[in-house]
């Protein structure tokens, strides 16, 4: 594989699981393009590593009524066509989607050019850019072994998620330094995601007075979401890069939504958990499905976000923390894949035409 080009976007989580295959495609000597939107999100998440980027048209996929349906789907045209100028130019030998809205075009113009396609899927039900994406797919990559591979008529193939070396090389020490956490005493971590949670933010905010008597709390609350709140104990991040896998090790119990690669990374690192998923108002039910395996494994506990508040809150990490032993053992036997390494494979295997093996 000389020549590997990268598409998917909208949020961090299409971007940065992306990145271990680029670095593992590039120590072997290999040239790496990605075709991102024009929003400038993927290029920032991709700033510093060494390949090509290029920005196209992409509308976004709704599943509801809208006149932005319309737009958007001379939007999508668009974006083929210029994906295929694109690919007919690079000439890639291979294609990694990561899902998203601004992937589908890239994918179609691959198939059209006869340009084998690896997409990987996180969450337990395909997101819309994957399942259209389907028929034009050489391997369709796995998260989890529950995931529905819906209309893909091909061999699906269980990866698992790549994981960053700095999650892996996270510090226990180094983290507890860091929070310069008070000996013996338990770490929560809370975080509501790359772009944080009001709803999550605002009830352990009014919970911290209770909390605080059993642990250190490190919030992870979002860019521009921080208060002026100073409580001996409670550490208030806005965001956090480097030291992320090291605050991940510290933490005893961690509450997070139910993304699926944020689900994934704490099933790999083993870490409980007290799993928020998105509701249906908001999300199509993906972070609810999540969350869900993870509970019916043992994995981790599940508070609705309909049922969020102070004092279920408060229950809620009561009760997790007393169910911590079992928690750990089931985690124990989760089985880590090497998922860097199997989706480069798949890639290899694309490029010359083999079937995918399970």
């Amino acid at each position: 594989m000389k020549h590997l080009l990268c598409t998917g976007g909208g949020t961090a989580g299409h971007v940065l699981p992306t990145l271990p295959v680029i670095e593992r495609v590039l120590a072997q000597g290999g040239q790496v393009s990605y075709i991102g939107s024009r929003s400038g999100l993927e290029k920032r998440l991709l700033q510093g590593v060494d390949l090509s980027y290029f920005g196209i048209s992409s509308g976004k996929l709704r599943r509801y009524l809208s006149w932005s349906n319309v737009t958007d789907l001379f939007r999508i045209v668009a974006g083929v066509f210029q994906a295929l100028l694109l690919l007919r130019r690079l000439r890639p030998d291979v294609v990694f989607s990561k899902g998203g809205f601004v992937s589908f075009p890239v994918v179609l113009a691959a198939w059209l050019l006869r340009i084998p396609t690896v997409a990987h899927e996180s969450d337990i039900s395909p997101g819309l850019a994957n399942r259209m994406a389907m028929p034009f797919l050489h391997t369709l990559c796995l998260n989890f072994d529950a995931t529905r591979a819906g209309s893909f008529r091909g061999r699906p193939l269980l990866t698992g998620t790549p994981l960053r070396a700095d999650l892996l090389a996270g510090n226990r020490e180094r983290g507890r330094r860091l929070l310069g956490a008070a000996t013996g005493k338990p770490v929560l971590l809370v975080t509501g995601g790359s772009l944080g949670a009001d709803a999550i933010n605002e009830t352990l905010r009014a919970a911290l007075p209770k909390l605080l008597e059993r642990f250190e709390v490190v919030h992870v609350c979002g860019p521009g979401k921080a208060v002026a709140l100073q409580r001996k104990g409670y550490h208030q991040y806005e965001y956090v890069t480097q030291e992320w896998g090291d605050l991940l090790a510290a933490a005893d119990l961690v509450v997070s939504r139910a993304g699926a690669n944020t689900l994934y990374e704490l099933l790999a690192l083993g870490k409980p958990s007290l799993l928020i998923p998105l509701s249906l108002r908001v999300s199509r039910g993906d972070q609810i499905e999540n969350a869900a395996y993870a509970q019916a494994h043992g994995f981790g506990s599940v508070l609705a976000e309909e049922n969020l508040n102070p004092e279920n809150l408060l229950d809620a990490v009561s009760s997790a923390w007393r169910e911590l032993p079992f928690t750990r053992e089931r985690l124990a036997n989760f089985r880590l894949l090497d998922a860097a390494t199997l989706i480069v494979d798949a890639l290899e295997m694309a490029c010359q035409g083999t079937p995918p093996t399970r």
